[in-house]
């Protein structure tokens, strides 16, 4: 009971701050920009708590167990990526006065450029955020609400209507501010979890800090393996790669950072989120370590799965009911500003982009509704189908949907070329099917599985066909 009350209290905080942001001038502007009026470190601290979904929340403690805390490289390579989308991205957008990223590959390359963009950022979007919230909603279920009987065709309508009420108005305008709450909300379980864990271990902070560096598990660096995708240049890169398409090329995760007044406060808001990164995943790396220590005083034995590590201390009452509330709240906040900003996005795109009808108020209404919708019905779908093997078959498909978008973008953002248009969702299309072919006969044959890089390699194709179907050189100012 003591659950079901503060999940309806933390909601309750998020209908009074919809009702707050979207008393005034809630109209597109409002929905789709704020109205160019966020104050940029409110942005900042949110999108950190947007960029870390609930699947998140609960695997980076989990991967100690098997890559120690060699994701940290990644994290690093975050810097980097965060800073090219700052000062080589944001200045495009704020230039071109955009309300959608895409609508700079209508200027640039050409209409179907422009609408294979947007499908492409569509169809990843929705299958990615429904898969991420099926899995948390499996969770919530599985380690939570199953003790209490709320069964999971309740809880899943019940979650997407929640994020359909408090977004329906404001739109970004209010995710600004419930972001800023909810990650507060997400970081203050989190360590909150991770003192709890200090107190079983029957250490202070400083003992955790000297057990943790002294752990064989604290491993952050890898040199000496070229073929593992531990490997430090693989991560980084792959780090800095990730950043630019699934942050910079992605219009849910650039849409609040558009919300800021000016370009240089977007790209102040843009760094700083960058370097928080590295010390967040470090405290949800370092649970991990603590949990594994628990697990060997305990005389526990670790999970199968990862992933399995953090709810089977605090979603299981083991360490009392503090704890299951607190991972309770720590997962909804990360997995509903994640997801709320999602079918924002979306409704964005299909009302901008796609439709191409950014000023009627009732379309984006209706649309807004519909989608809201469809990601319910793509939920119950997956638990329908209830194969690990298909929801792993999405995941690979939207590893492989990011690629035309990188090639897209650097096509236009690089060279001065057109292209024939006619052609461009074709070379988009053929793009990821080559690279799974290559992937898979590399993996056949040679033995080399492509990790993050496919990224890389699958925009280098794009870019490649692009300038196979190229017109002849014009001039153009960038």
């Amino acid at each position: 009971m003591a659950i079901v009350i503060t999940v309806l209290a933390y909601f309750c905080v998020l209908l009074l701050f919809s009702h707050l942001t979207a008393r005034k001038m809630a109209g597109n502007e409002t929905f789709y920009r704020a109205n160019r009026r966020s104050p940029w470190y409110m942005v900042a601290f949110g999108m950190v708590g947007a960029s870390i979904s609930g699947i998140t929340f609960v695997s980076v403690p989990g991967m100690v167990m098997r890559t120690d805390m060699t994701y940290l490289q990644m994290c690093i390579g975050f810097i980097l990526g965060y800073f090219l989308v700052a000062f080589l991205l944001l200045p495009i957008y704020y230039r071109y006065n955009l309300t959608t990223i895409y609508g700079y590959l209508q200027q640039r390359l050409g209409e179907r450029s422009y609408k294979t963009g947007a499908s492409f950022f569509l169809l990843s979007k929705m299958t990615g955020a429904a898969v991420r919230f099926f899995v948390v909603c499996i969770l919530l279920q599985r380690f939570v609400l199953d003790g209490i009987g709320v069964p999971f065709w309740v809880t899943v309508p019940v979650m997407v209507l929640l994020i359909w009420l408090y977004t329906r108005k404001g739109g970004i305008k209010t995710l600004v501010w419930t972001d800023t709450f909810q990650t507060l909300c997400m970081f203050a379980a989190l360590i909150l979890i991770i003192c709890q864990v200090m107190s079983a271990l029957g250490m202070t902070p400083s003992e955790a800090i000297t057990a943790i560096a002294h752990d064989s598990h604290s491993r952050i660096f890898v040199f000496d393996d070229w073929m593992s995708k531990q490997n430090f240049w693989k991560q980084f890169l792959s780090g800095v790669f990730v950043v630019i398409v699934m942050t910079g090329l992605d219009q849910d995760m650039m849409q609040k950072n558009l919300t800021c007044k000016s370009l240089r406060e977007a790209q102040k808001d843009v760094c700083s989120y960058g370097f928080a990164f590295v010390p967040a995943n470090l405290l949800f790396l370092s649970l991990g370590v603590l949990l594994v220590m628990l697990a060997q005083k305990q005389g526990v034995a670790l999970p199968d799965a990862p992933d399995d590590l953090l709810p089977m201390f605090a979603a299981s009452g083991v360490m009392g009911n503090l704890v299951v509330v607190l991972f309770t709240i720590g997962i909804v906040a990360a997995s509903f500003s994640s997801a709320d900003s999602a079918l924002t996005a979306i409704t964005t795109s299909l009302c901008v982009d796609i439709l191409g009808r950014k000023e009627d108020m009732k379309l984006r209404k209706r649309m807004h509704l519909l989608v809201a919708f469809v990601f319910m019905l793509f939920i119950i779908a997956f638990k329908a189908i209830n194969s690990t093997s298909v929801i792993d078959a999405i995941y690979i498909l939207c590893s492989y949907t990011y690629g035309p978008l990188l090639g897209l973008f650097a096509f236009s953002l690089l060279t001065k070329r057109q292209v024939n248009d006619r052609w461009s969702p074709w070379v988009c299309i053929a793009s990821p099917l080559i690279c799974f072919a290559i992937d898979t006969l590399t993996s056949q044959y040679v033995g080399y599985k492509f990790g993050y890089e496919l990224l890389m390699l699958n925009g280098a194709l794009t870019f490649a066909g692009l300038a196979l179907i190229k017109k002849e050189t014009v001039k153009y100012k960038q």
